[in-house]
Formats: C-alpha cells, sequence, structure tokens
C-alpha cells in the first residue's frame, strides 16, 4: 500500500463515519501567540475546545502538518539518530467537538487498523491512565479500560503515568487522558524471546506508538488547576510515517516510500549509499527529513531569518547543510535540488509545494551559499583557536563565541578538535549556552492569570468596518506580566470595534472611557483562540459597568491609508513586473507600508517610477471602497481576488475591491482611493532569493517626507549661495572634492614612505619578534599601506599601530603570516582584547585586523598591554 493510499483510505474512513474532511492549517502559525508552529493536529480547533467559536461540523478529520523543534514539544536533536523521530511530520486526525466520546473513537480507531489496514490483532497493545496522586488526584480511565477489556485481552492492555497517558498542549489550555495504540513490528523470534508489553514506551525502534486517542475534558488553568470543560471533545492523532512504515512491512520510516525517493536522490547527488555506514546514515536521514520541514515552511510563508519562526526555520537547514558538509562531503549546495523530488512524491496531497517550487529551490540555494562560505571561515576562525590553546583542551568560551558570533556548530567544533587530538570544555560551553538561554528567557517570559469571568457571550462581535466607537461590556479580563512590558491587563467585550493585529495589519489601539469618566488606554489589540484581546495599561475600577470604547481615528485612518496602499501596489508591480509577481508577505503599521514580493532582479529607477506613478494615478482617480463581506470563497477566486500567502482561509471570505484590483482581505481600508493623498516608496531591496520588499508611505508620513525634503533643499542653496542649479552647484564640488581627495592620498603616502625608515629602526626584537607598538598620525588606509610594506621587508614583523581622527581611537595589528602561524597569534584576537582600552571593539584575519573606539585616551594602555601580551605569549 502506498503513503498515497494509506492518506487517502483514512480520510475516506472518517468521511463514511460522517466527517467533514478539511484542509491541512498552514505549518507556520500565524495568529496565535502561544505557538510559532502547528506542533499537533488539534492546534487549529484550539478555539472550538475552549467554546469560544461553534464549529461548523461537530465531526472532522485531515492529514495536517506539523513541526516540533522548540518549545515542550521538541524532537530536533533526536532527528536522524534513531528511524522513527521527526522535524515535520503528518498527523492523521479525526475530532469530534461536543458529538461523540471515548467508545465511538476506540471502536472505530481498531475497525480502522484491523479490519481496513489488516494490521495483525497479535501486533498491537493499548495503554490507559492509570490515573495520578499528585495534585490533580486523578483517578484511573475506567470508562477507556472497559472499553478496550471488550475489544483486547487484558495482556494487552498497559497502564501508562501521567507522563505517557495524559495530554497536555502546554502549561495552559485543553487536555485530558488518553488512550495510546502501540504496534510490535518485530520478527516472531524477537516476540517469543521478549514479550511487546514490557517494550511499550521503552524507545524501541520496533515497538511503536502509532496512534494517540485524547479524551479532551479537562482545561488546565494559569494556577495549575483542572477545570471541567463547557463539552468533552474527542482529539486524536496518528503518525502517518510510522503507519506507513506498519503498513509496508518495513523496520524504519526512512525505508517506507514517504523517504525513499528523496534517499534514492541524496545517494546519487553525494555519491554515498545508504545503509552502508551508520554515520552516513544518519545524515542522509537528517538532510531527507529537514528537507520536508524547510520546504513546507516556505511554502507556508515562512522564510529563513534571524529571528523567531524564521530562526528556527534557518537553524533546521543549517543542521542538514551541517551534516552534509561533515559526514556526505558535499562542499557545494545540493539541498535545494531535492526540491523536484518532494514536490513529485507530495505535491498532491499539499498543492502549495508545487505552487512555490521556484521559490523554495531559490531560497534553500541561497542559505545553502552563505552557510557553506559560514563554515569555511568557522574552519579558519576554528584553527586560530587551536592554535592559541596552551594546552590540548580548547576554551569552552571560545568554542561558544565561535558558535555564538559565527555561526559555528557545536558538534562540528567537537569534532574537528578530536580529530586533531584536542578535545573541548563541553561544560565551559554549556555554561556559557546556558548564561545566553537564561538572559533571553528571562526577556521573553510572559506570565499570565487565569480568566476572570464576569458574562457568558459565545461571540465577541466585531464592529470595527462600520464604527470607530461603540458602548461595550466586559465579558472577561486576564493579568500579563512580561519583562519587556511590564503588568499589562488583557480586557474581552462582548463588541469591539477595536481590528485585532491580523493580515499583516496592527491591532488598533484607543481608550476606554467609564460613566464616571476615568479613562484607560488601549495599546495594542491582538486575536487569540478566535477571541479578540485588547491590551491595557490597566485595569478599570468599576469592571462590572458599561464603557465607551474608543478607536485611535487618526492611527486607523493613517493604518487604513497604509493598506489600501498595498492592494494598490501589488496590482501595480504585477502591471510593471509581470504576473509572475505574488505576495509574500507584508506589514501594515500606521507611519508606513512593508510589501514583500517573488521577483527575480532588482527594480531599475524607470520601474520603480513607474510603480509609483501607477499608484499615484489610482489614488488621483478616487477609487470607491467595494467590499463583499460574505462570498463563497470559490466565487471570490473565480472572480480574480488574490489571496495572502500562507494564509488560511473559510469557506466564505471578505473581499475588497479598488477598481480593478480585488484581495481576499480581512483588514481596514480607506473608503476612497483619493484619501491616501499620496504614495511614495522609499526604500527597495532583497530579503531572500527570489524575494524583493518595497517600504513605502502614504498620507501624513508622505506630506512630511516632501517637507523635510523641500526643507534640506532650501537649506543646501543656502549653503551653496543660493546657486540657480544646485544639482549643478553639488556635482562642481564633488569633481573638486575629488581632485584634493587625491592630493591629499599622495602627500599622505610620501609622509608614510618617509615614516617607514623611522619605524624599522624603532623594532625591538621580543623572543625572536620583531615588535612596534606606537601612535602615528595616519588614516586607517594609510596605517595599512604603511603596515603590510614594513612587513613586506621585515621577517617576523608585530605591529600595533595606533592613531587618532576627528576624536576617534584606532587600533591596526599586523603580524607577519609565518610568525601568526607559527606562535599561534591572531590579529583579530589582539585587537578584539586591546580594543576594551578604547571602548570599541573590531577584528579581521590572523594577520590583519583593525578596532574602533570612542576613548583616544585609552591608546597609551593598549600600546603598553600590546607588549605585555607578545612577552608572555610568545
Amino acid at each position: 500500500m502506498t503513503s498515497q493510499e494509506v492518506r487517502n483510505q483514512f480520510l475516506n474512513f472518517f468521511k463514511e463515519k460522517n466527517h467533514k474532511i478539511v484542509p491541512s492549517a498552514p505549518m507556520v502559525m500565524k495568529n496565535d501567540p502561544t505557538l510559532m508552529f502547528t506542533n499537533a493536529g488539534m492546534n487549529q480547533f484550539k478555539e472550538f475546545f475552549l467554546g469560544n467559536t461553534v464549529p461548523k461540523s461537530k465531526r472532522v478529520t485531515d492529514t495536517q502538518k506539523c513541526l516540533r523543534v522548540s518549545g515542550k514539544h521538541n524532537d530536533l536533536e533526536e532527528v536522524g539518530k534513531d528511524t522513527y523521530h521527526h522535524t515535520m511530520f503528518e498527523m492523521l486526525g479525526n475530532w469530534s467537538f461536543g458529538d461523540y466520546f471515548k467508545k465511538e473513537a476506540i471502536q472505530w480507531a481498531w475497525e480502522l487498523l484491523t479490519e481496513v489496514y489488516k494490521i495483525d490483532k497479535d501486533s498491537l497493545y493499548v495503554s490507559v491512565f492509570e490515573g495520578s496522586k499528585d495534585a490533580d488526584q486523578l483517578e484511573m480511565d475506567k470508562e477507556a479500560y472497559d472499553l478496550w477489556k471488550a475489544i483486547v485481552p487484558e495482556d494487552r492492555i498497559i497502564m501508562g503515568n501521567k507522563k505517557d497517558n495524559f495530554w497536555e498542549m502546554g502549561d495552559q489550555g485543553p487536555c485530558g487522558p488518553c488512550s495510546e495504540i502501540h504496534v510490535d513490528l518485530r520478527s516472531k523470534e524477537e516476540k517469543a524471546k521478549v514479550p511487546g508489553a514490557s517494550l511499550v514506551n521503552q524507545d524501541d525502534p520496533l515497538v511503536v506508538e502509532i496512534w494517540n486517542l485524547v479524551f479532551i475534558q479537562y482545561n488546565r488553568k494559569a494556577n495549575g488547576d483542572l477545570e471541567d470543560l463547557p463539552e468533552k471533545h474527542i482529539d486524536t492523532g496518528m503518525g502517518f510515517e510510522r503507519l506507513c512504515m506498519a503498513l509496508q512491512g518495513v523496520k524504519s520510516n526512512y525505508d517506507t516510500d514517504v523517504f525513499t525517493p528523496l534517499i534514492r536522490e541524496i545517494d546519487t547527488i553525494t555519491g554515498q549509499k545508504y545503509g552502508k555506514n551508520e554515520e552516513t546514515d544518519i545524515a542522509i536521514r537528517v538532510v531527507a527529513d529537514h528537507i520536508r520541514a524547510v520546504a513546507f515552511a516556505i511554502a507556508d510563508g515562512q522564510l529563513p531569518s534571524n529571528t523567531g519562526a524564521g530562526y528556527v526555520i534557518r537553524r533546521i537547514l543549517r543542521r542538514a547543510i551541517r551534516y552534509g558538509f561533515t559526514f556526505l562531503g558535499t562542499k557545494q549546495p545540493f539541498i535545494y535540488r531535492l526540491v523536484n523530488v518532494l514536490v513529485e512524491s507530495m505535491g498532491k496531497a499539499f498543492p502549495e509545494l508545487p505552487k512555490h517550487r521556484q521559490l523554495i529551490e531559490n531560497v534553500i540555494k541561497e542559505e545553502e551559499n552563505s552557510f557553506l562560505g559560514t563554515l569555511e571561515q568557522g574552519l579558519v576562525l576554528l584553527d586560530s583557536v587551536i592554535k592559541s590553546s596552551k594546552d590540548k583542551t580548547v576554551s569552552g568560551e571560545k568554542a561558544f563565541e565561535l558558535y555564538d558570533t559565527f555561526g559555528f556548530p557545536i558538534d562540528l567544533t567537537s569534532l574537528i578538535l578530536e580529530e586533531k587530538g584536542y578535545q573541548l570544555d563541553v561544560e565551559g560551553f554549556e555554561k556559557a549556552l546556558k548564561a545566553q538561554k537564561d538572559r533571553s528567557r528571562a526577556a521573553s517570559e510572559v506570565s499570565k492569570d487565569d480568566w476572570t469571568v464576569l458574562m457568558q457571550d459565545s461571540e465577541q462581535e466585531f464592529i470595527g468596518y462600520d464604527s470607530l466607537e461603540a458602548t461595550v461590556k466586559l465579558v472577561k479580563y486576564r493579568k500579563v506580566t512580561s519583562k519587556k512590558e511590564g503588568d499589562q491587563y488583557q480586557l474581552v467585550f462582548n463588541l469591539t470595534p477595536f481590528y485585532a493585529e491580523g493580515g499583516g495589519q496592527v491591532g488598533d489601539k484607543g481608550y476606554l472611557e467609564a460613566s464616571n469618566g476615568d479613562v484607560t488606554y488601549i495599546v495594542d489589540t491582538k486575536r487569540e483562540n478566535n477571541e479578540i484581546v485588547h491590551f491595557a495599561d490597566g485595569l478599570p475600577k468599576d469592571v462590572s459597568g458599561s464603557f465607551k470604547a474608543m478607536v485611535d481615528k487618526k492611527q486607523r485612518w493613517r493604518t487604513a491609508s497604509n493598506h489600501t496602499a498595498t492592494h494598490l501596489l501589488h496590482q501595480a508591480l504585477r502591471e510593471v513586473l509581470g504576473d509572475h509577481v505574488e505576495q509574500k508577505g507584508s506589514a501594515v503599521h500606521s507611519k508606513y507600508l512593508r510589501f514583500d514580493f517573488s521577483h527575480f532582479s532588482k527594480l531599475t529607477v524607470k520601474e520603480l517610477r513607474e510603480v509609483e506613478n501607477f499608484v499615484n494615478a489610482r489614488i488621483e482617480g478616487q477609487l470607491p471602497f467595494e467590499e463583499n463581506r460574505n462570498i463563497p470563497i470559490k466565487e471570490a477566486m473565480e472572480q480574480g481576488a488574490m489571496a495572502l500567502f500562507g494564509e488560511k482561509y473559510g469557506d466564505t471570505v471578505r473581499t475588497v475591491r479598488f477598481g480593478q484590483s480585488i484581495e481576499l482581505c480581512g483588514g481596514t481600508h480607506v473608503k476612497n482611493t483619493g484619501d491616501i493623498w499620496h504614495f511614495k516608496i522609499v526604500s527597495e531591496g532583497a530579503v531572500a532569493a527570489g524575494i524583493r520588499r518595497i517600504e513605502a508611505i502614504t498620507s501624513d508620513a508622505a506630506k512630511d517626507f516632501y517637507f523635510q525634503n523641500n526643507r534640506m533643499l532650501y537649506e543646501i542653496k543656502d549653503l551653496l549661495s543660493n546657486a540657480q542649479d544646485p544639482v549643478k552647484a553639488v556635482a562642481g564640488l564633488q569633481e573638486e572634492n575629488t581632485a584634493l581627495k587625491k592630493q591629499v592620498e599622495q602627500l599622505l603616502k610620501d609622509k608614510a614612505k618617509g615614516l617607514k625608515n623611522e619605524l624599522i629602526s624603532e623594532l625591538k626584537d621580543i623572543n625572536g619578534v620583531q615588535f612596534l607598538a606606537k601612535k602615528v598620525d595616519l588614516d586607517a588606509a594609510g596605517i595599512k599601506d604603511l603596515s603590510f610594506e614594513i612587513g613586506g621587508q621585515v621577517s617576523d614583523v608585530f605591529l600595533l599601530l595606533a592613531a587618532e581622527n576627528d576624536g576617534k581611537a584606532l587600533l591596526s595589528c599586523y603580524i607577519s603570516k609565518d610568525l601568526a602561524s607559527n606562535k599561534g597569534l591572531n590579529a583579530g584576537s589582539i585587537v578584539r582584547e586591546l580594543g576594551k582600552h578604547i571602548q570599541g571593539g573590531g577584528g579581521g584575519q590572523p594577520f590583519f585586523a583593525t578596532a574602533g573606539g570612542k576613548n583616544p585616551e585609552g591608546i597609551p594602555v593598549a600600546l603598553a598591554n600590546a607588549e605585555e601580551m607578545i612577552r608572555t605569549t610568545t
């Protein structure tokens, strides 16, 4: 049975049980502040479990793309080392929202596994929650036990503890006991020797959990208490890759047709052979797994970056590059070449892959090129660290510096050290890493109190499209505390004019006014579990009263102007550049807008002007705002509506039209394009391979831009004695300045030549090193030229030359290459250390490096310390 057939049979089985098949949610979470990635099939249904939203269908089924690489559910370090952990995986699931419960979930699971998939009943074991004696004082799940007892022999029912058989998605939220179904894939001989029951949940690669039936009946509160949910729900998750392993009669997930096409292609590209060597096999598994995670993330709109979810994706990809570099001998980009194979094998089930194939390839290839360069640089730096080490143990702090500053992987550092007969101070590295994590955790830690519920309201209505003020009642509130924001309150109202952050647009700000005139400021608005949550700087004194909620009209208008401008910009780019342009992200603020789009090259000045003119022509055309708030998505797409990259849409959507521009959009807009006043592009550049970014301004920001530019023009004309043609006058000054610069450069060169012989005569021998540390009256370029000229004439030279220019200090260190190599000296490390005396820093190559600082008075100390360093280290 192929993996495609396995997936289809699951969905069709539950379709026949009156479940609605729903598409997978994006793997990258857009509107859930508690999660970066979808890490379980139930994430997209949280609002139903919490009772915040009434589901349209009581029973649903799907196959969900999941990623577990951060937080509580983190499988990253296990991936590749065994044959059943993955970063990205598919979770087959069926859900009941207040409909059926344990009986149907258990019976249908058994029916599907044994009657449809034909798995041998004697190979299956089930587990039941045994209860807990901790603070929760939970009883054994006797209902589930009795249901299983009617299906399987009691010796195949295993009692499980809270760790294995009580599912919680985090510190707070829906949870409940669960029953796991495990399959024993060992041979008959192995089964005869050791009973499978003893291997359940013992990390045996052939006795694995394939399905978890979660009976969601509690909500974990902020104080740790459990409370009953209003309704009981079913949340099941079956590991697709493990199920394929069981059904295809293989001993590893990587031997299924989910992975074998990728592994064959890796073998072909690298010249390796999977199955010959465990070290190589691990690397191949890492690459085969990680390409899936990275490709799906990019297809869902998350590009690699240095922060947040983007950093996680970059980390996964770099782990794959590193394993290829270290164990597969790949010194050139190769992972991007696997995208075609992935698209061929999974594109039918997930159409976003073929749609974004070229983007995925381009982004991965660029990331590979960048990180391979980092690895090469890191090898040079590591070699320098080794040479400067006084014994056979390399400092953990130095290794952490390589890891943290240069992105050089610690396990690669350890491997290279071992090959060269050195060892790593692991304890020192772990200490430095922990200190960094503690700093990061403290900065981002948020504590949340439980919600205080004042009234029941199943739906908080948003009226902000039509009104910027309303009389509201407080439904519930809670206190939240973070190091960044301090104490704040989250408020939920029965209705609200405040727009919650979403679709790239920032949330509204404003205030609440009580009947007595007291004001509470709303500083942000976000959506959480389908509720509109208002962040306030305080709590109203009388929480039971009515309030006048007022949106900041000025900010809303500016934001709306920018949002409408992004729609016009999108249309303009497709008109000027071509239909290949697609939106890849946006940020709409009150002061500016940012728009990311697919395009293969930098926009020319002519193209930028054409784009600006196109948008401004629509503004001058005073196009009216047309919307349809409740239109079937199919009809909207047939009308030509453009969808936002990486967003998930429901069955019905809202469309926004200005002339020929029509998009799916939930944001706020001006009533007429003439309200925008003017559109001005302020920057254009690259974000990633094949992705460009435009930043622009409108309305008040555009007026300020032109006012400031006009003011600067008059100031320039004043400086040029009111020249009639200031452009021509500036060009003349530039020509004159260029000529004067050449004269100054020649004078400095002549000065340096005279200084060279003087400095050579001042060199002194310190332990075989021709040493000189001195302050000179030259600029940075002059010092560099002088240093290399002296180095060309004299062997074993160590020069530390300092200068003071415009109130700032400069240190330049030159070391003869042979001396740097033989003595283990590193100019970069030396100037970083000495730079502390001038309140600055720097770096460079082992033989030449510079440091700049703001304290020229520290130059004499730096010069003196340089001599002491040479005396003690050579």
